[in-house]
């Protein structure tokens, strides 16, 4: 069986990927098996990540169990490895109490009398040397003492102990008895400090409390199994769970209450070094995020955006924003403050349309006449008003919306209110959804879009029964709309000779917000019609005007000297 990067705990055999984790060694002992070992029943290695991870936050769990049922009921006698682990643990907090006391400095070091309760270096050394006699005498003599017994009920609580002892149990007298050694070890040690020798205080094997909180990567799949039954398709679950996936990885998959603002850093300095699609670079695939970051520093690679670091920041902190909603006691804010401050404001980084580009991207063969839907670059005697590259385009021009908004149009989504035709923009639909709750809006139907005969299609489309206004825009294998023809439309900027990163289809929203402002048309009725508003506002944006209003403003839209008519078709009336 080989061991497989991505996870620990992922293990190959025959390409079938398996679950594969060693006994701890605190239970090893009692636990009924010598390793957890099993098939996770799939060949496919992202599919093993996921499920690799839902099966070590299992076997964690059985694991902890085994912990609770070994420690209740109360154990009647323990055994001489537990009292040598007792020993030990109470030896280095001696040595480490001791320290304190040395970094704390002495009464007769200081200056200004602040240290007025400490001792002198001789009186410390008196001290020590008084209470090494005592407790080699009490250990001579196999004594004990009150003090003594309420130390070892308190040792037996600590993490790094968690042991609980019958009462009556014979083990009592053994956990003094090794309490007292640990005491004349470490007093005889202090000794030697106070001599000038270097003794170092053992580092023991650090403990993770206990926790009854979920493990990180339980919690994640409660997360998104319940915002997927709202508003999430597969694409934006896939994208939160790999995000959230690859921070787990890095700073380590505990109970939810146990991570702190250092993980949240760790994480963000780990992107901070990472090229964008850093997992399609030969260099760096297969290795984890934070391995790559290493790699991808030492070799000077273009770090990613400032944009997409904070939208994956936003990812992960989308989790705990939850899980600080859902569970007490998980730190608050956890990402809060860690996006990077733009330098760019976000309308800097898309660019409205020219008018000579308006005029390049509406007179290509599509709008004047192509050889075929398929060969739509290619002059012809084919103007495709019934398709869905024909109207996207001209109804982002007219309406600011996004992509997605457009091509999941239903039918029944174009709709008249006294005398006004608008778009009903919703989510009422399996297939559906918005970018937030501002997104749901009512948008007049701009009389060029009339003229040009988008109600003549929609009429159409009734009659044939059609459920969506594009019927022949399909999906993506993500589930999205707007990915094929993200893809299509940038296919159609580079035939014309005006790609550029900055220019794309969202790149209408803002050509509408300029050709708003040259016509006049008020700013909230703007932010009404393209669904912008903060949180706590939506009742202001979409609401707080009349359909009739927005329609008044809608209709002052022009954008003079760009030349359509030569799509106009056949009116149908207003």
């Amino acid at each position: 069986m080989e061991a497989v990067t991505g996870h620990p705990r992922l293990y190959c055999r025959k390409g079938t990927y398996y679950h594969r984790a060693a006994i701890p060694v605190d239970i090893k002992e009692t636990y009924p098996k010598s390793e957890e070992t099993f098939s996770l029943k799939t060949k496919d290695y992202r599919e093993a990540l996921k499920r690799v991870r839902v099966a070590a936050a299992s076997v964690d769990r059985l694991f902890e169990e085994h912990r609770h049922k070994r420690n209740s009921p109360a154990t009647d006698e323990l055994t001489s490895e537990q009292l040598k682990h007792i020993q030990d643990v109470y030896y280095a907090h001696l040595l480490e109490e001791d320290e304190e006391i040395r970094l704390d400095g002495f009464l007769d070091d200081a200056d200004d009398g602040s240290l007025q309760f400490a001792p002198t270096f001789d009186e410390y050394g008196e001290l020590l040397e008084d209470a090494l006699d005592y407790n080699k005498g009490q250990l001579a003599r196999g004594r004990s003492d009150v003090f003594l017994h309420a130390e070892a009920e308190e040792v037996l609580t600590w993490d790094s102990v968690n042991l609980k002892l019958a009462p009556g149990s014979p083990s009592w007298r053994l956990v003094e008895r090794e309490l007292l050694k640990a005491t004349v070890r470490a007093y005889r040690d202090n000794r030697k400090r106070n001599e000038g020798e270097v003794v170092e205080t053992p580092l023991l094997p650090k403990v993770t409390p206990r926790s009854d909180y979920p493990l990180l990567s339980v919690a994640l799949e409660d997360w998104i199994t319940e915002r997927s039954r709202s508003s999430w398709k597969e694409k934006t679950a896939s994208e939160h769970r790999v995000w959230i996936s690859h921070f787990l990885a890095t700073v380590g998959d505990r109970p939810i209450d146990q991570y702190r603002k250092v993980d949240a850093k760790a994480f963000k300095t780990a992107l901070l070094s990472l090229p964008s699609n850093w997992n399609k670079k030969n260099v760096l695939k297969g290795l984890s995020l934070a391995n790559a970051a290493e790699v991808a520093r030492a070799a000077d690679m273009e770090p990613m955006s400032d944009s997409n670091l904070n939208k994956i920041i936003g990812f992960v902190a989308a989790f705990w924003n939850w899980a600080d909603s859902n569970f007490d006691d998980v730190q608050s804010g956890l990402f809060k403050g860690l996006k990077i401050k733009r330098t760019k404001s976000v309308r800097e980084e898309r660019d409205p349309f020219t008018m000579e580009e308006l005029r390049k991207v509406f007179n290509v063969p599509i709008y004047r006449g192509c050889k075929s839907l398929r060969f739509w670059k290619r002059p012809g005697k084919l103007v495709p008003r019934d398709a869905g590259i024909y109207w996207v385009p001209l109804i982002g021009l007219y309406t600011g919306a996004r992509l997605g908004e457009i091509i999941q149009l239903y039918v029944s989504d174009i709709k008249e209110e006294n005398g006004v035709r608008y778009f009903d923009i919703n989510e009422d639909g399996e297939d559906k959804r918005l970018k937030n709750r501002n997104s749901v809006r009512s948008i007049p139907i701009h009389q060029d879009l009339v003229q040009m005969g988008f109600l003549d299609l929609v009429e159409s489309r009734k009659k044939a029964r059609q459920k969506r206004v594009f019927p022949d825009l399909k999906a993506g294998d993500d589930g999205y709309y707007s990915s094929p023809f993200t893809k299509h439309f940038r296919r159609h900027l580079e035939s014309i000779g005006i790609k550029r990163d900055t220019l794309v289809f969202h790149s209408f929203r803002h050509t509408l917000e300029d050709a708003c402002r040259e016509c006049g048309v008020a700013h909230d009725v703007m932010d009404a019609i393209q669904g912008h508003g903060e949180e706590g506002m939506s009742a202001r944006y979409g609401r707080g005007y009349t359909l009739r209003r927005l329609n008044e403003e809608m209709q002052k839209i022009k954008y003079s000297g760009l030349d359509l008519s030569h799509i106009v078709h056949s009116p149908s009336g207003t």
